[in-house]
């Protein structure tokens, strides 16, 4: 359990946050805040540390703009994993599951079998991570666009600032992806525990 929490953490916070301490470290380094004199007397070790731990701190602190970049970026088309999921196995059609919450569901897999359950943390958790990598992403590419204007490659700046922005937004569609296949993955899991629709009866009632 504790390495899926690790996982979980890793991949939602600490990797989208480490985006986060780069392009912070870019506007220090700009600002003349950061130079080679003032970090290269801190020891290697301490310096990975306090890089590790704002990374993860960042990246939680920053977690809500992740989710209402998910929010405004538009989609192509509305994909529910209870609409798609039915679509490949019609024969779910009248399982009362189907209707509960995921996250619910999920609780109900990792009661049964944790090693399962894992297949799904990870895909939630790669999500999370990839939608959370978009607003750093963005912010270079702001930076970037500030460059053509002041900096002395504009053309380098310019080819920068069009991919960042590109993979920003291609971030999000990846992340919604990711998050589809986890729903998904946790009723197709689901369908095999044929007892969780008895559970649910029993809690209705």
């Amino acid at each position: 359990m504790n390495f899926v929490i690790g996982v979980f953490d890793l991949f939602a916070y600490t990797i989208p946050g480490a985006l986060y301490v780069a392009f912070f470290g870019y506007l220090g380094t700009k600002l003349h805040i950061l130079t080679a004199a003032s970090i290269g007397g801190v020891p290697t070790v301490v310096m990975v540390i306090v890089i590790v731990v704002l990374s993860f701190l960042l990246g939680y602190l920053a977690y809500p703009l992740g989710d209402a970049m998910e929010r405004i970026v538009p989609r192509r088309r509305q994909r529910i994993p209870a609409e798609e999921f039915l679509r490949r196995m019609p024969a779910a059609q009248d399982r009362p599951y189907l209707k509960e919450s995921p996250h619910l569901l999920l609780c109900a897999l990792q009661l049964h079998d944790k090693d399962v359950a894992v297949d799904v943390t990870r895909l939630r958790a790669s999500g999370l991570m990839v939608r959370n990598c978009a607003p750093p992403l963005l912010f270079g590419a702001i930076a970037a666009i500030v460059e053509i204007f002041a900096g002395k490659h504009p053309f380098v700046a310019s080819a920068v600032a069009v991919l960042l922005l590109a993979a920003s937004f291609t971030l999000v569609s990846q992340g919604r992806k990711l998050g589809l296949w986890a729903g998904m993955k946790t009723l197709e899991l689901c369908f095999w525990l044929p007892e969780i629709d008895e559970k649910l009866a029993t809690g209705e009632s």
